[in-house]
């Protein structure tokens, strides 16, 4: 049991080691995508309100991309998730920097689109901190499931 407390305590205090960004720049930055997205919790709680346009960025750090219960993604972007595509700060930043050349990188595809045209020239990873600030951890692969259960003898 000690193990395993031991364990979860040190993964808390890794878990915001994943967004390198400033969350305050990332929060002001957000004014720029609260036009097409939201910032809202399965509970309800609204950390930014914003446009239904775009799909609901809480939760998106450790994502399958093309995922979001509710929200009509391209079939590019379902097929770069369905291709193992996991939201990080590495693949957000690359995704609002050109998102049309990201899906084409991504999916194989010269032709992919993307149904966002915005293109952010710089604060990606500021961004992204804020999301990962506000969103739960995300869940474990379940090979590090395994390995963090106590072997029972």
């Amino acid at each position: 049991m000690k193990l395993f407390a031991a364990a979860a305590f040190v993964s808390l205090l890794a878990a915001p080691a994943f967004a390198e960004g400033d969350i305050a720049k990332g929060l002001k930055s957000f004014n720029k995508c609260k036009a097409c997205h939201s910032v809202v919790s399965d509970d309800g709680e609204v950390f930014v309100k914003g446009g239904k346009t775009g799909p609901n960025l809480w939760g998106l750090p450790g994502r399958v991309a093309g995922t979001t219960e509710g929200f009509k993604y391209s079939k590019d972007m379902v097929a770069a998730g369905e291709g193992g595509l996991v939201w990080d700060e590495e693949q957000f930043v690359g995704f609002v920097t050109n998102p049309k050349e990201f899906l084409r990188t991504e999916t194989g595809n010269a032709k992919a689109k993307s149904k966002m045209s915005f293109k952010l020239k710089k604060g990606g990873e500021d961004i992204f901190a804020f999301l990962a600030s506000v969103s739960p951890a995300p869940a474990a692969e379940p090979a590090e499931e395994a390995a963090e259960e106590p072997a029972s003898n």
